[in-house]
Formats: C-alpha cells, sequence, structure tokens
C-alpha cells in the first residue's frame, strides 16, 4: 500500500503539467507556475476559469493553490503595485500562502481537454478529433496523435494525449436548433448573454462540433468533418457573417467563460487522481464566481 504524504506546489504541477504538458501550448502563451513557493505544503485546490481579483479573494479562504484556465498576465509587466487588478490579484495571493498555476493551451489541444468537457457537458457521444493536433497551436516537436486511441471522458487520471482544437460527436438523436440550443443553455452555467444561434429554429441537429473559447475558425473544419452546428464563443459580426455564407452550419455562440467552465471539474479529477498514484491527497473545488465580464441583458424588442 502506498503511503500518504503531504502535497506540495511541485507534485501539484507535476500532476498537473504531465496531463497538460506545457510544450503544447501555444508559443505566445504563459502557462505554469505563476505565483508561489514550489515547496509549499497543499491541502486544498481551487480551480476557477480567471484569475480576478475576486476569485483570488475566494482562493485566500481556505486553500494552498488556486488553478486557473487563463493566465493572469499575458503581455510583459514591469511591476505588480497594487495599482491595478493584476498587482492586487497578486498581493492578495502572496498575503495568503497562495500558489497560482496555469494550464491554458495546453489543455485546450489536450484530451481529456477544454473541448471533451464541453462535449461531455452537452451529451455528445462518439467524441472525436476536430482539428488534430492543430499546426498554430502546438509548438512542440514531440507531440502524439494517438489518433487510434478513444477520446477522453474527462474522468480519472488515464494517458493525455495531444489532439488539437476542438471536437466533433453525436446527439442521441437528432433535435431542432430551438431544442438543441436549449440543451446548450442547460449544461452550461448562466450567463447575461445566454445562447445565440444561426439558422432557422427548425433545423435539424444531429452531429456537433464544438470548441471551448473562440473557437469561431474551426467552422470549415466542422463542416468538413460533417457537423451541423458548431458551438464556440466571441462569435465577431463579419466573422459569423462569412462563415455562415461560406459553410452551411449553424453557429452556436455562447459566452467564453461559460464555455470552459466544464473543464474545471474534469482538471480537478485529474489531479486528486494522478496525486492518489504517488501517495499525495488533496481536496478540490471549483469556483462558482461567475466571471464572464458581461452582467446584464436588455433583449430587443
Amino acid at each position: 500500500m502506498v503511503s500518504t504524504r503531504v502535497a506540495t506546489v511541485s507534485d501539484c504541477v507535476a500532476v498537473l503539467e504531465q496531463a497538460f504538458p506545457p510544450a503544447w501550448a501555444q508559443s505566445w502563451d504563459a502557462v505554469g507556475l505563476a505565483v508561489g513557493d514550489p515547496e509549499a505544503p497543499v491541502s486544498a485546490v481551487l480551480f476557477a476559469v480567471d484569475p480576478t481579483v475576486e476569485v483570488a479573494v475566494e482562493a485566500a479562504g481556505g486553500v494552498q493553490l488556486l488553478v486557473t484556465h487563463h493566465p493572469l498576465f499575458l503581455r510583459g509587466t514591469h511591476g505588480v503595485a497594487e495599482t491595478g487588478p493584476g498587482g492586487r490579484v497578486v498581493a492578495t495571493l502572496i498575503r495568503a500562502g497562495v500558489a497560482l498555476y496555469t494550464a491554458h493551451t495546453n489543455a485546450d489541444v489536450a484530451d481529456p481537454g477544454v473541448s471533451d468537457a464541453l462535449a461531455a457537458a452537452l451529451g455528445l457521444r462518439r467524441v472525436g478529433p476536430l482539428d488534430p493536433v492543430h499546426s498554430a497551436d502546438v509548438h512542440s516537436a514531440d507531440v502524439h496523435p494517438a489518433d487510434a486511441q478513444p477520446a477522453g471522458d474527462g474522468a480519472g487520471a488515464g494517458p493525455t494525449v495531444c489532439r488539437g482544437l476542438g471536437r466533433i460527436g453525436e446527439l442521441p438523436e437528432p433535435e431542432p436548433l430551438d431544442r438543441f440550443c436549449a440543451r446548450v443553455a442547460r449544461a452550461l452555467p448562466a450567463t447575461a448573454g445566454g445562447v445565440r444561434a444561426t439558422g432557422a429554429a427548425d433545423r435539424l441537429v444531429r452531429r456537433v462540433a464544438v470548441c471551448g473559447g473562440s473557437g469561431g475558425e474551426l467552422a470549415g473544419a466542422a463542416r468538413a468533418a460533417g457537423a451541423d452546428v458548431l458551438v464556440t464563443a466571441d462569435g465577431r459580426h463579419h466573422h459569423v457573417l462569412d462563415t455562415v455564407g461560406e459553410h452551411p452550419i449553424a453557429v452556436v455562440d455562447v459566452a467564453h467563460w461559460a464555455s470552459e467552465w466544464p473543464w474545471l471539474t474534469q482538471a480537478a479529477a485529474r489531479l486528486e487522481a494522478g496525486l492518489r498514484t504517488r501517495g499525495r491527497t488533496v481536496s478540490t473545488s471549483v469556483s462558482a464566481i461567475v466571471t464572464d465580464p458581461w452582467r446584464l441583458h436588455v433583449p430587443s424588442r
């Protein structure tokens, strides 16, 4: 029997980097340990999409490690004074002894990863890669698509492979677009923007492509894979107009934060399982703070 020992930040980082290798991140990304002592003990870990001040305050209330999907700083910074939100986050975490770790685009392309969690939330079956090992997003030569391996279900500490951006799967039964949009709304946390879609309400949907975060550029790949609809975030006016003009596919647009939130539970489960194999345990929790910036929506008449 493996004896249980106190986990450290470095133990948690090792498990997370096995699940989401930093080499799979885009070259512009900022992943990994951003704040904290690698040798500090960890008994509780909080997962969140965004490292906002509110989330940092929540973490300071009882955990030793905060894991976020989005980085705190994506551009170079020359100071962390508490005159800005980034500095306030850093100061809040350091005062409370909380480390900050980020898995971003490396979690986007991993399987199981962000889009696998979104596909599972929507109840898709026979899920596979949409854009395998997307060359623009993976800058490591050490990439293994493992096309013969079934797509991950998001649970446990099984092997992780790099499958690129997006997933495609099927609904249990075809359903009209308006009913499918209601399915999406039920599956994801509520936001002011809700769910919006192109296309007629009675259009039948059976094969579904998904990409957590901003995945509108995958519309062509989605249609080539036979998708009836692409579920993603951050739809822009001209881009969506061009997309639906060029491809006979519906686009279902959701909040960026909401599309990535299901991954948090998946990542927490992988951390716990990975630490157990090393004889260490932590408790994990997922932040319920809505960090989507849009807070008010007044429908037009």
